[in-house]
């Protein structure tokens, strides 16, 4: 059946009902997800000869190959799935959030007897406490080391008995209350977490009337001590309020979203405003905004932002009108649990606030564009000087590296990293535990990466449950192995035999950093301020460190296993309980034999026996 024929069937059964469609390509790659109150008309409307349609819709139109959809109870509902399917597909025809690292939040573990305050990548229903989005990892552990001066919590992940002999370093220099030596009971500990949370949160005079009440009652009791510190700490939450900027004398909790948009590309400013001061903002980047509309912009950043989002302001106030408002703000009223209002300022302090939203926003992408020019403009010319001195017939637009690391030896691993238009594509980076080779053979080593790389890549239809396409068959068109003459001949032996030995190949050794090319004498020798060379160096450098982690990570969970086995009554599901209990052989070593006997499926003989060994 043609591809016309399969649509028509598609379109003809489509039903009159609310739900999501996914438009795939020739490839069966997810192209575009969309919601529609009726299926049947909204994804019609795609295929009418009467439609008019934008130059970004005809082009998607053009690569719909086979649609797919699925029946909704309400659009709330659809909502929720697009926004599910868009963050598990990323389709390349939705307006996104550029997100090529998960943005870091800042978690405080409410659910722990003793919470601790640190970075995480990914939000969980675990009973903890997350603030974020940020887009700056740098920004959040800066903002940690402040909240740590100004409120000492532990970061330790030790079981807090209030028993041990002696607290760590950090109890000395002020920067824990040492629950660990009883020096603060639970009560204590939690009223400074929760402190925090309030700093976090924004509500700093809050902060300062609980500690001049605090500071008051510890005088009276001449407690001056305690009183002093109190006052210390009072005098550094109100120096961090001073360096706030305040925005508005009457306003409460708002979010200003703005953004700014030139030649495709987007910039979004949030503004976090709370009890009328500016406590913090954020700038996230929008890809595949070509030809939509401001507002078909803005609703998909809201809800792609907010479906992320620690927390959701009861307004938020918005640079342009949105689509679909209704249902995006029942949506934002079911995940903040009270109601939630998205309106557009016209006059007053809000507009004003808004102004300064866009204006930051156009400075952010001002700035941000000459960045990637810049760094476009070195890749490219990167390219171009690689292309010239290995005589290839085109800039090498994909680069792989590989890399064996080793230790006399033991545990070998092999490491593939990639780069794609002088960029990291890290989805791409692969790791190799070494299975055929016993003893230091770097050369069979290398050999059994690149044949194990070259037959997934050959397996065309076999396709990891967990990879949405066979990224294994996207082949190089440069490949670069870490070493000289020797690995650059072992691995074109593979390649050859596999029938791949097209791929333009060279060797990168380390001491000269002289580049070898098959079937010529003499190296080549790159100028040393070449952007070539900088960029063969970045991409060999990133080899070797992917593989050495790797190798790290083997070596440290065999030695760490190999310990364990070597003591009478600990077995695998013995070993594995402590393992997550106590998180190393370290912790282990360090706990007591009542701790040990305490987790789960130990005895006290065996913990014991334990502890004996250790």
């Amino acid at each position: 059946m043609s591809t016309e024929a399969h649509l028509a069937a598609r379109l003809a059964g489509l039903p009159d009902k609310p739900g999501v469609y996914i438009m795939r390509d020739a490839n069966r790659r997810v192209i575009y997800v969309g919601k529609a109150v009726v299926l049947k008309n909204r994804v019609r409307s795609y295929f009418h000869d009467s439609a008019n349609l934008s130059p970004k819709t005809e082009r998607l139109v053009a690569e719909v190959a086979d649609l797919e959809w699925i029946v909704t109870e309400s659009e709330l509902e659809a909502l929720i799935l697009e926004c599910e399917l868009i963050k598990r597909y990323r389709p390349r025809y939705n307006v996104r959030l550029k997100d090529d690292k998960r943005y870091p939040y800042i978690k405080v573990t409410l659910n722990e007897e003793f919470p601790r305050i640190f970075l995480v990548r990914t939000m969980a229903r675990d009973g903890a406490r997350y603030f974020g989005p940020f887009t700056s990892s740098q920004a959040v552990y800066q903002s940690l080391e402040l909240l740590r001066r100004l409120f000492p919590y532990r970061t330790c992940d030790r079981e807090i008995t209030g028993q041990d002999r002696r607290p760590c370093l950090y109890y000395h220099i002020k920067r824990c209350l040492g629950p660990c030596i009883g020096a603060a009971d639970r009560e204590t500990y939690r009223r400074v977490i929760e402190q925090a949370c309030l700093f976090l949160e924004g509500k700093q005079e809050q902060i300062i009337a609980d500690l001049q009440k605090q500071m008051q009652e510890a005088a009276e009791a001449l407690r001056f001590e305690e009183a002093a510190l109190l006052r210390d700490q009072i005098a550094a939450i109100t120096q961090v309020i001073e360096r706030q900027r305040i925005v508005s004398g009457h306003l409460e909790d708002h979010d200003f979203i703005a953004f700014a948009r030139e030649d495709g590309q987007a910039c979004v400013q949030v503004f976090f405003v709370r009890g009328g001061k500016l406590i913090g903002r954020e700038y996230f980047v929008l890809t595949g905004t070509q030809g939509e509309e401001n507002s078909e912009v803005m609703s998909s950043f809201i809800k792609q932002f907010y479906d992320e989002a620690a927390q959701i302001p009861p307004e938020i106030l918005v640079q342009t009108d949105l689509d679909e408002l209704a249902v995006i703000e029942q949506w934002l009223r079911q995940k903040r649990g009270t109601r939630v209002t998205i309106k557009v300022p016209k006059r007053g302090e809000k507009r004003d606030i808004m102004n300064l939203a866009v204006e930051n926003a156009v400075v952010t992408l001002n700035r941000l564009r000459a960045e990637w020019e810049a760094d476009t403009n070195k890749h490219t010319e990167a390219l171009t000087e690689l292309q010239q001195a290995l005589g290839l017939s085109a800039p090498p637009t994909r680069i792989e590296c590989y890399d064996i690391s080793t230790i006399q030896g033991t545990y070998t691993t092999g490491s593939m990293v990639v780069f794609t238009k002088g960029v990291p594509t890290k989805q791409d980076y692969r790791r190799f535990r070494i299975r055929t080779v016993t003893g230091t053979d770097d050369f069979a080593s290398m050999q059994e990466v690149l044949r194990r790389r070259f037959e997934r890549a050959l397996q065309k239809d076999e396709i990891a449950p967990q990879e949405r396409e066979n990224r294994w068959a996207l082949l190089p068109d440069l490949l670069i192995v870490d070493g000289g003459k020797g690995q650059l001949s072992a691995a074109r032996e593979v390649m050859e035999a596999l029938g791949v030995g097209h791929i333009p190949t060279i060797g990168l050794a380390k001491r000269e950093e002289e580049v070898f090319v098959p079937d010529r004498p003499a190296p080549i020798l790159l100028p040393r301020d070449s952007q070539a060379l900088y960029l063969l160096q970045r991409i060999r450098d990133e080899a070797h460190r992917f593989a050495v982690s790797y190798h790290r990570q083997v070596r440290e969970k065999a030695s760490t296993r190999s310990l364990l086995d070597e003591i009478p009554g600990i077995g695998p599901k013995r070993r594995r309980a402590l393992l997550q209990r106590f998180g190393s052989i370290e912790g282990i070593r360090q706990a007591t034999v009542e701790e040990l006997a305490s987790v789960e499926g130990m005895t006290r003989k065996a913990a014991e026996t334990l502890r004996e060994y250790l």
